[in-house]
Protein backbone atom coordinates (compact mmCIF):
# COMPACT_ATOMS: atom_id res chain seq x y z
CA UNK A 1 0.00 0.00 0.00
CA UNK A 2 1.23 3.25 -0.90
CA UNK A 3 1.84 6.56 1.46
CA UNK A 4 -1.08 8.24 -0.59
CA UNK A 5 -3.40 4.67 0.60
CA UNK A 6 -4.71 4.44 -2.61
CA UNK A 7 -4.68 6.16 -5.94
CA UNK A 8 -8.01 7.31 -7.25
CA UNK A 9 -10.00 8.67 -10.61
CA UNK A 10 -8.72 11.64 -11.91
CA UNK A 11 -10.95 13.98 -12.40
CA UNK A 12 -13.37 12.17 -9.59
CA UNK A 13 -14.07 12.75 -6.32
CA UNK A 14 -11.54 9.74 -5.36
CA UNK A 15 -8.86 11.76 -7.58
CA UNK A 16 -5.39 11.68 -6.37
CA UNK A 17 -3.93 15.26 -6.83
CA UNK A 18 -0.96 16.09 -7.42
CA UNK A 19 0.12 20.12 -7.46
CA UNK A 20 3.72 20.77 -9.54
CA UNK A 21 4.96 24.19 -8.60
CA UNK A 22 6.83 24.85 -11.79
CA UNK A 23 6.10 23.17 -15.73
CA UNK A 24 9.07 23.28 -17.24
CA UNK A 25 10.89 20.20 -19.06
CA UNK A 26 11.68 18.01 -15.81
CA UNK A 27 8.41 18.89 -14.23
CA UNK A 28 6.63 17.99 -18.09
CA UNK A 29 8.34 14.37 -17.67
CA UNK A 30 6.70 14.15 -13.56
CA UNK A 31 3.21 15.34 -14.84
CA UNK A 32 3.31 12.63 -17.43
CA UNK A 33 4.68 9.66 -15.22
CA UNK A 34 2.67 10.78 -12.49
CA UNK A 35 -0.57 10.61 -14.76
CA UNK A 36 0.49 7.21 -16.05
CA UNK A 37 -0.03 5.65 -12.29
CA UNK A 38 -3.35 7.71 -12.31
CA UNK A 39 -2.87 10.70 -10.51
CA UNK A 40 -4.50 13.94 -11.21
CA UNK A 41 -2.41 16.71 -11.60
CA UNK A 42 -2.42 20.32 -11.47
CA UNK A 43 0.49 22.85 -12.83
CA UNK A 44 1.23 25.81 -11.76
CA UNK A 45 4.29 28.48 -13.14
CA UNK A 46 4.64 31.84 -13.46
CA UNK A 47 3.92 31.86 -17.54
CA UNK A 48 1.00 30.82 -19.45
CA UNK A 49 1.41 27.59 -21.74
CA UNK A 50 4.68 26.29 -20.33
CA UNK A 51 5.86 22.58 -20.76
CA UNK A 52 3.70 20.71 -17.81
CA UNK A 53 0.86 22.73 -18.43
CA UNK A 54 0.67 21.45 -21.99
CA UNK A 55 -0.13 18.09 -20.43
CA UNK A 56 -1.64 18.70 -17.07
CA UNK A 57 -5.12 18.23 -16.22
CA UNK A 58 -5.52 21.93 -15.55
CA UNK A 59 -3.29 24.78 -14.69
CA UNK A 60 -2.60 28.08 -12.80
CA UNK A 61 -0.27 31.17 -13.74
CA UNK A 62 0.30 32.58 -10.71
CA UNK A 63 3.62 34.62 -9.43
CA UNK A 64 5.57 31.86 -7.79
CA UNK A 65 7.61 34.06 -5.46
CA UNK A 66 4.35 35.52 -3.78
CA UNK A 67 3.45 33.27 -0.62
CA UNK A 68 -0.23 34.92 -0.96
CA UNK A 69 -0.64 33.47 -4.23
CA UNK A 70 0.62 30.10 -3.69
CA UNK A 71 -1.68 29.43 -0.76
CA UNK A 72 -4.27 30.95 -2.82
CA UNK A 73 -4.20 28.17 -5.61
CA UNK A 74 -3.65 25.40 -3.03
CA UNK A 75 -6.25 26.22 -0.69
CA UNK A 76 -8.66 26.16 -4.05
CA UNK A 77 -7.20 23.15 -5.37
CA UNK A 78 -6.51 21.14 -2.25
CA UNK A 79 -4.28 18.64 -3.26
CA UNK A 80 -2.74 15.60 -1.04
CA UNK A 81 1.26 16.14 -2.34
CA UNK A 82 2.56 19.43 -3.58
CA UNK A 83 5.88 18.67 -5.40
CA UNK A 84 8.36 22.08 -6.14
CA UNK A 85 9.59 21.53 -9.09
CA UNK A 86 11.78 25.13 -9.45
CA UNK A 87 13.64 26.85 -7.09
CA UNK A 88 11.76 30.46 -7.42
CA UNK A 89 9.26 29.82 -4.94
CA UNK A 90 8.30 31.82 -1.61
CA UNK A 91 10.02 28.84 0.38
CA UNK A 92 9.08 29.87 3.58
CA UNK A 93 5.12 30.31 2.89
CA UNK A 94 5.81 26.33 2.08
CA UNK A 95 7.03 25.99 5.72
CA UNK A 96 4.00 28.05 7.06
CA UNK A 97 1.45 26.07 5.41
CA UNK A 98 3.14 22.66 6.05
CA UNK A 99 2.89 23.89 9.27
CA UNK A 100 -0.27 24.85 9.95
CA UNK A 101 -2.02 23.67 6.97
CA UNK A 102 -4.10 25.64 4.30
CA UNK A 103 -7.80 26.15 5.72
CA UNK A 104 -7.75 22.64 7.41
CA UNK A 105 -6.16 20.92 4.41
CA UNK A 106 -2.98 19.77 5.00
CA UNK A 107 -1.02 18.62 1.79
CA UNK A 108 2.14 17.03 2.04
CA UNK A 109 5.26 18.73 0.48
CA UNK A 110 7.49 17.11 -1.72
CA UNK A 111 10.59 16.16 -0.19
CA UNK A 112 9.59 18.19 2.49
CA UNK A 113 8.91 22.49 3.11
CA UNK A 114 12.30 22.88 4.65
CA UNK A 115 14.37 20.98 1.90
CA UNK A 116 12.98 23.26 -0.67
CA UNK A 117 13.75 26.70 1.69
CA UNK A 118 17.41 25.23 2.43
CA UNK A 119 17.93 24.24 -1.40
CA UNK A 120 16.47 27.49 -2.52
CA UNK A 121 19.74 29.15 -1.00
CA UNK A 122 22.78 28.42 -1.54
CA UNK A 123 24.06 29.82 2.14
CA UNK A 124 21.88 27.25 3.51
CA UNK A 125 22.70 24.00 2.11
CA UNK A 126 26.23 24.82 2.18
CA UNK A 127 26.28 25.91 5.77
CA UNK A 128 24.27 22.46 6.35
CA UNK A 129 26.48 20.38 4.17
CA UNK A 130 30.21 21.63 5.63
CA UNK A 131 29.20 23.49 9.13
CA UNK A 132 26.15 20.76 10.45
CA UNK A 133 27.25 17.87 8.50
CA UNK A 134 31.30 18.13 8.14
CA UNK A 135 30.70 17.21 4.68
CA UNK A 136 33.71 17.85 2.84
CA UNK A 137 33.37 21.19 -0.10
CA UNK A 138 35.38 24.16 -1.25
CA UNK A 139 36.48 26.88 0.42
CA UNK A 140 33.68 28.99 0.73
CA UNK A 141 32.70 32.98 2.26
CA UNK A 142 29.66 35.31 1.84
CA UNK A 143 29.94 38.90 0.31
CA UNK A 144 27.11 41.35 0.35
CA UNK A 145 28.61 43.85 -1.22
CA UNK A 146 31.79 44.83 -3.26
CA UNK A 147 34.19 45.42 -0.45
CA UNK A 148 32.97 42.00 1.20
CA UNK A 149 33.95 40.10 -1.71
CA UNK A 150 37.22 41.73 -2.06
CA UNK A 151 38.19 41.31 1.46
CA UNK A 152 37.02 37.51 1.18
CA UNK A 153 38.84 36.80 -1.73
CA UNK A 154 41.92 38.57 0.08
CA UNK A 155 41.31 36.89 3.36
CA UNK A 156 42.12 33.19 2.22
CA UNK A 157 39.89 32.01 -0.59
CA UNK A 158 42.57 33.56 -3.30
CA UNK A 159 42.54 33.15 -7.00
CA UNK A 160 40.83 31.25 -9.04
CA UNK A 161 37.67 31.56 -7.61
CA UNK A 162 33.85 31.24 -8.11
CA UNK A 163 31.39 33.73 -7.69
CA UNK A 164 28.01 32.45 -7.56
CA UNK A 165 24.02 34.78 -6.37
CA UNK A 166 23.01 32.74 -2.87
CA UNK A 167 20.02 32.17 -5.13
CA UNK A 168 20.63 31.20 -8.70
CA UNK A 169 20.30 27.99 -10.93
CA UNK A 170 21.56 27.48 -14.34
CA UNK A 171 24.69 29.06 -14.30
CA UNK A 172 23.03 32.70 -13.86
CA UNK A 173 25.44 35.06 -12.29
CA UNK A 174 28.14 32.74 -12.07
CA UNK A 175 32.12 33.72 -13.16
CA UNK A 176 35.08 32.17 -12.26
CA UNK A 177 37.66 35.13 -11.47
CA UNK A 178 41.25 34.93 -12.12
CA UNK A 179 42.35 38.10 -10.61
CA UNK A 180 41.81 41.49 -8.71
CA UNK A 181 40.66 42.68 -12.40
CA UNK A 182 37.97 40.40 -12.76
CA UNK A 183 36.03 41.12 -9.32
CA UNK A 184 34.11 44.14 -10.60
CA UNK A 185 32.31 42.54 -13.27
CA UNK A 186 31.91 39.24 -11.50
CA UNK A 187 29.93 41.28 -8.60
CA UNK A 188 28.01 43.03 -11.34
CA UNK A 189 27.19 39.80 -13.47
CA UNK A 190 26.05 38.50 -10.25
CA UNK A 191 23.98 41.29 -9.02
CA UNK A 192 21.92 41.23 -12.39
CA UNK A 193 21.76 37.23 -12.74
CA UNK A 194 20.14 36.65 -9.19
CA UNK A 195 16.73 34.83 -9.03
CA UNK A 196 15.48 37.53 -6.61
CA UNK A 197 17.45 40.37 -7.76
CA UNK A 198 20.53 41.75 -6.28
CA UNK A 199 21.72 40.48 -3.19
CA UNK A 200 24.04 38.04 -1.36
CA UNK A 201 26.74 36.06 -3.24
CA UNK A 202 29.35 33.61 -1.79
CA UNK A 203 32.70 33.01 -3.64
CA UNK A 204 34.07 29.54 -3.40
CA UNK A 205 37.90 28.17 -3.60
CA UNK A 206 38.35 26.48 -7.37
CA UNK A 207 38.87 22.80 -6.98
CA UNK A 208 41.03 21.47 -9.43
CA UNK A 209 38.64 18.49 -10.02
CA UNK A 210 39.34 15.35 -12.75
CA UNK A 211 35.43 15.16 -12.92
CA UNK A 212 32.00 15.99 -11.81
CA UNK A 213 28.96 13.63 -11.58
CA UNK A 214 25.34 13.76 -10.15
CA UNK A 215 24.85 11.11 -8.52
CA UNK A 216 20.55 10.73 -8.29
CA UNK A 217 19.51 9.52 -4.63
CA UNK A 218 16.26 8.05 -4.23
CA UNK A 219 14.52 7.84 -0.78
CA UNK A 220 11.41 5.47 -1.31
CA UNK A 221 9.66 3.52 0.97
CA UNK A 222 11.48 0.01 0.96
CA UNK A 223 9.77 -3.28 1.59
CA UNK A 224 10.29 -2.81 5.59
CA UNK A 225 7.87 0.17 5.09
CA UNK A 226 10.33 2.67 5.81
CA UNK A 227 11.88 4.94 3.82
CA UNK A 228 15.21 3.91 2.34
CA UNK A 229 18.21 4.98 0.25
CA UNK A 230 18.51 4.08 -3.57
CA UNK A 231 21.33 5.08 -6.00
CA UNK A 232 21.43 5.19 -8.98
CA UNK A 233 24.75 4.84 -11.35
CA UNK A 234 26.42 8.19 -11.50
CA UNK A 235 26.22 10.72 -14.12
CA UNK A 236 28.83 12.53 -15.67
CA UNK A 237 27.87 15.77 -16.99
CA UNK A 238 29.59 18.51 -18.52
CA UNK A 239 28.54 21.95 -17.59
CA UNK A 240 29.38 25.30 -19.35
CA UNK A 241 29.24 28.67 -17.42
CA UNK A 242 27.11 26.64 -14.55
CA UNK A 243 24.49 25.32 -17.04
CA UNK A 244 24.19 21.67 -18.29
CA UNK A 245 25.61 20.82 -21.92
CA UNK A 246 25.26 17.03 -21.69
CA UNK A 247 25.53 14.21 -19.48
CA UNK A 248 26.09 10.48 -20.03
CA UNK A 249 25.42 7.11 -17.45
CA UNK A 250 27.48 5.45 -16.38
CA UNK A 251 30.84 7.20 -14.98
CA UNK A 252 33.81 5.68 -14.30
CA UNK A 253 35.05 6.13 -10.93
CA UNK A 254 36.97 4.36 -8.51
CA UNK A 255 35.37 2.24 -5.87
CA UNK A 256 36.76 4.49 -3.35
CA UNK A 257 34.93 7.67 -5.14
CA UNK A 258 31.83 5.85 -6.03
CA UNK A 259 31.55 4.63 -1.67
CA UNK A 260 32.33 8.15 -0.49
CA UNK A 261 29.62 10.08 -3.07
CA UNK A 262 27.11 7.98 -1.79
CA UNK A 263 28.37 8.35 1.58
CA UNK A 264 28.23 12.38 1.12
CA UNK A 265 24.77 11.70 -0.57
CA UNK A 266 23.21 9.57 1.68
CA UNK A 267 24.30 12.45 4.58
CA UNK A 268 23.04 15.18 2.71
CA UNK A 269 19.30 13.53 1.64
CA UNK A 270 18.75 11.88 4.96
CA UNK A 271 19.44 15.31 6.56
CA UNK A 272 16.78 16.46 4.18
CA UNK A 273 14.63 14.07 4.56
CA UNK A 274 10.96 13.18 2.63
CA UNK A 275 10.52 10.71 -0.03
CA UNK A 276 11.63 11.69 -3.77
CA UNK A 277 14.49 11.58 -6.00
CA UNK A 278 17.55 14.50 -5.19
CA UNK A 279 20.36 15.39 -7.53
CA UNK A 280 23.21 15.52 -5.63
CA UNK A 281 26.49 17.07 -7.31
CA UNK A 282 29.59 16.07 -6.49
CA UNK A 283 33.23 17.04 -7.81
CA UNK A 284 35.93 14.15 -7.91
CA UNK A 285 40.04 14.25 -7.98
CA UNK A 286 40.96 10.41 -7.74
CA UNK A 287 39.66 8.88 -5.00
CA UNK A 288 38.74 12.45 -3.65
CA UNK A 289 35.10 13.64 -3.37
CA UNK A 290 33.56 17.01 -2.44
CA UNK A 291 29.81 18.01 -1.90
CA UNK A 292 28.53 21.06 -4.34
CA UNK A 293 25.24 20.87 -4.04
CA UNK A 294 21.81 19.15 -4.30
CA UNK A 295 18.72 19.57 -5.79
CA UNK A 296 15.62 18.06 -4.14
CA UNK A 297 13.74 17.18 -7.54
CA UNK A 298 14.67 15.74 -10.77
CA UNK A 299 18.21 16.87 -12.13
CA UNK A 300 18.54 18.31 -15.70
CA UNK A 301 21.88 15.77 -15.59
CA UNK A 302 19.73 13.40 -15.24
CA UNK A 303 17.22 13.81 -18.43
CA UNK A 304 20.05 11.30 -19.27
CA UNK A 305 18.27 8.43 -17.89
CA UNK A 306 15.03 8.54 -20.30
CA UNK A 307 17.84 6.29 -22.12
CA UNK A 308 19.68 4.66 -19.36
CA UNK A 309 17.69 3.17 -17.06
CA UNK A 310 14.76 1.19 -16.76
CA UNK A 311 12.46 3.84 -14.72
CA UNK A 312 13.87 7.29 -15.60
CA UNK A 313 14.42 9.78 -13.18
CA UNK A 314 10.80 11.12 -13.29
CA UNK A 315 9.15 7.74 -13.07
CA UNK A 316 11.37 7.13 -9.97
CA UNK A 317 10.45 10.77 -8.61
CA UNK A 318 6.62 9.78 -9.40
CA UNK A 319 6.76 6.41 -7.49
CA UNK A 320 9.24 7.41 -4.39
CA UNK A 321 6.15 10.15 -3.87
CA UNK A 322 3.34 7.72 -4.08
CA UNK A 323 4.90 5.63 -1.67
CA UNK A 324 5.60 2.84 -4.45
CA UNK A 325 8.47 0.70 -5.19
CA UNK A 326 11.59 1.91 -6.96
CA UNK A 327 13.63 0.01 -9.05
CA UNK A 328 17.03 2.36 -10.10
CA UNK A 329 18.97 -0.35 -12.33
CA UNK A 330 20.91 0.78 -15.26
CA UNK A 331 19.59 -0.80 -18.83
CA UNK A 332 21.98 0.33 -21.25
CA UNK A 333 24.94 2.77 -21.46
CA UNK A 334 23.37 6.38 -22.73
CA UNK A 335 24.52 9.95 -23.17
CA UNK A 336 21.93 13.16 -23.61
CA UNK A 337 23.31 16.48 -25.23
CA UNK A 338 21.47 19.71 -25.02
CA UNK A 339 19.39 21.59 -28.18
CA UNK A 340 19.58 25.23 -27.55
CA UNK A 341 17.23 28.12 -29.02
CA UNK A 342 19.79 29.68 -30.54
CA UNK A 343 17.56 32.23 -31.73
CA UNK A 344 15.14 35.00 -29.95
CA UNK A 345 11.24 34.40 -30.84
CA UNK A 346 8.23 33.49 -30.07
CA UNK A 347 6.87 30.37 -31.39
CA UNK A 348 9.66 28.46 -33.18
CA UNK A 349 9.58 25.66 -35.23
CA UNK A 350 12.39 22.97 -35.45
CA UNK A 351 13.95 21.23 -38.70
CA UNK A 352 16.70 18.35 -39.00
CA UNK A 353 14.09 15.95 -36.59
CA UNK A 354 14.45 13.39 -39.48
CA UNK A 355 17.54 13.32 -39.52
CA UNK A 356 17.92 12.93 -36.24
CA UNK A 357 16.30 10.45 -35.35
CA UNK A 358 18.60 8.72 -38.21
CA UNK A 359 21.42 8.61 -35.69
CA UNK A 360 21.05 5.01 -33.80
CA UNK A 361 19.69 4.28 -31.25
CA UNK A 362 18.93 8.36 -30.48
CA UNK A 363 15.46 9.79 -29.62
CA UNK A 364 14.89 13.74 -28.97
CA UNK A 365 12.78 15.51 -26.61
CA UNK A 366 11.52 18.63 -27.72
CA UNK A 367 10.20 20.46 -24.38
CA UNK A 368 7.25 23.40 -26.22
CA UNK A 369 8.56 25.86 -24.58
CA UNK A 370 6.39 28.78 -26.14
CA UNK A 371 9.51 31.70 -26.02
CA UNK A 372 12.99 30.87 -27.67
CA UNK A 373 16.44 32.77 -26.53
CA UNK A 374 19.63 31.77 -27.84
CA UNK A 375 21.02 29.81 -24.58
CA UNK A 376 17.65 29.03 -23.58
CA UNK A 377 17.21 24.87 -23.53
CA UNK A 378 14.63 23.89 -26.13
CA UNK A 379 15.26 20.36 -26.50
CA UNK A 380 17.73 17.02 -25.60
CA UNK A 381 18.73 14.49 -27.69
CA UNK A 382 19.02 11.00 -25.27
CA UNK A 383 21.47 8.03 -27.67
CA UNK A 384 22.31 4.90 -26.38
CA UNK A 385 25.42 2.44 -27.28
CA UNK A 386 27.43 -0.24 -25.78
CA UNK A 387 30.14 2.37 -24.32
CA UNK A 388 29.21 5.73 -22.98
CA UNK A 389 31.83 7.30 -25.33
CA UNK A 390 29.87 6.16 -28.32
CA UNK A 391 26.53 7.37 -26.69
CA UNK A 392 28.31 10.92 -26.44
CA UNK A 393 28.98 10.53 -29.98
CA UNK A 394 25.66 9.78 -30.71
CA UNK A 395 23.29 11.98 -28.65
CA UNK A 396 25.86 15.37 -30.10
CA UNK A 397 25.28 14.40 -33.42
CA UNK A 398 21.41 13.76 -33.21
CA UNK A 399 21.31 17.07 -31.59
CA UNK A 400 23.56 19.27 -33.76
CA UNK A 401 20.95 18.10 -36.33
CA UNK A 402 18.24 19.79 -35.03
CA UNK A 403 17.81 23.04 -36.05
CA UNK A 404 15.30 25.76 -34.52
CA UNK A 405 14.05 28.22 -36.64
CA UNK A 406 11.63 31.42 -37.16
CA UNK A 407 7.65 29.68 -36.71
Amino acid sequence: MGIVGRIGTPLSPSATRVMLLGCGELGKEVIIALQRLGCEVIGVDRYADAPGMQVAHRSHVVTMTDGAALRAVIEKEKPQLVVPEIEAIATAALVEMERDGVAGHFPEFIPTARAAQLTMNREGIRRLAAEELGLPTSPYQFADNLAELRAAIDAGIDFPCVVKPVMSSSGKGQSLLKSQADVQQAWDYAQAGGRVGAGRVIVEGFIDFDYEITQLTVRAVGASGAVETYFCEPIGHVQVNGDYVESWQPMAMTPAALQKSREIARAITGNLGGRGIFGVELFIRGDQVWFSEVSPRPHDTGLVTLATQRLSEFELHARAILGLPVDTSLRRPGASAVIYGGLEETGIAFEGVADALQVPESDLRLFGKPESFRKRRMGVAVANADTTDEARTRAKLAASRVKPVKG
